[in-house]
């Protein structure tokens, strides 16, 4: 359906809403698997979402009807597969520049695209891709962040939402409206071959970056500091002098 709140090109035109879903990445794939092809931009919001996953099967925690639990379907072809982190970049940037309006210097990328206020975790992002033939066929960007909900349970680990910070409410649509603009522009900057351009943005904004903090890999536990993310998305670390790098499931960061 229709939704005029929209203001890009493509990204949300096309908005479906649901009442209830187990994942709106879950319901996004089952539509493309069993219907005409559905136009770029395609956006699937949910009200419920009971099954929501982040990174590493991780469960995201949504009270009903008061966060932001989203899918958006996009076909870039012309991002080489090497090259598939920079749709990581462009997601989590574009959400970071709709929040920041409200939240400021504070809000932070935890690498690779999780949304952070200081230390708390505002929101994740798990974008699933569908290589063929070695391309990029589509992906489906799944988007949930804590916007009016005020108490979450003790699985939410660290977890904040807009109104806690700022207390009050928001509308959820306006806000939805406002982070598909900013993706669509961020995606239309790497279709323009501006790739440098927004993997430097990225960086600049990510969380951690040239601090000294504490990680954990190979359960062994060490003070580093994040000095780039390379191109294809590996996590670059200072550790006694040394340049490290490492994948997502590779190192954890520890606050202490």
């Amino acid at each position: 359906m229709q939704n005029n709140i929209f203001s890009g090109l493509f990204v949300g035109q096309n908005l479906v809403t649901i009442k209830e879903v187990d994942s709106t990445n879950t319901f996004l794939k089952n539509l493309l698997s069993n219907s005409k092809p559905l136009p770029e931009g395609t956006v699937i919001m949910a009200e419920s979402q009971y099954a929501g996953r982040g990174q590493q099967q991780n469960k995201w925690h949504s009270e009903p009807g008061k966060n932001l639990t989203f899918s958006i379907l996009l076909t870039p072809g012309f991002v080489p597969v090497i090259s598939q982190f920079d749709l990581n970049r462009v997601v989590s940037l574009g959400v970071f520049d709709a929040l920041e309006v409200y939240l400021g210097d504070k809000l932070k990328i935890k690498w690779p695209n999780d949304i952070y206020y200081e230390d708390r975790k505002l929101g994740g992002i798990l974008i699933e891709t569908n290589i063929l033939s070695g391309h990029i066929k589509h992906v489906i960007i799944g988007i949930g962040l804590n916007i009016n909900q005020e108490n979450f349970d003790a699985g939410a680990g660290n977890a904040i939402s807009l109104k806690q910070i700022l207390h009050k409410d928001y509308d959820l649509r306006t806000i939805l409206s406002e982070i598909c603009a900013h993706i669509e522009a961020y995606y239309l900057s790497l279709k323009a071959g501006r790739f440098s351009a927004v993997r430097e943005v990225y960086l600049s904004r990510l969380y951690w970056l040239n601090q000294q903090k504490y990680f954990r890999s190979n359960d062994q536990v060490f003070e580093g500091i994040i000095r780039n993310v390379k191109d294809e998305g590996l996590l670059v670390v200072e550790n006694n002098n040394e340049l490290q790098e490492f994948s997502l499931k590779q190192i954890e960061f520890l606050n202490k």
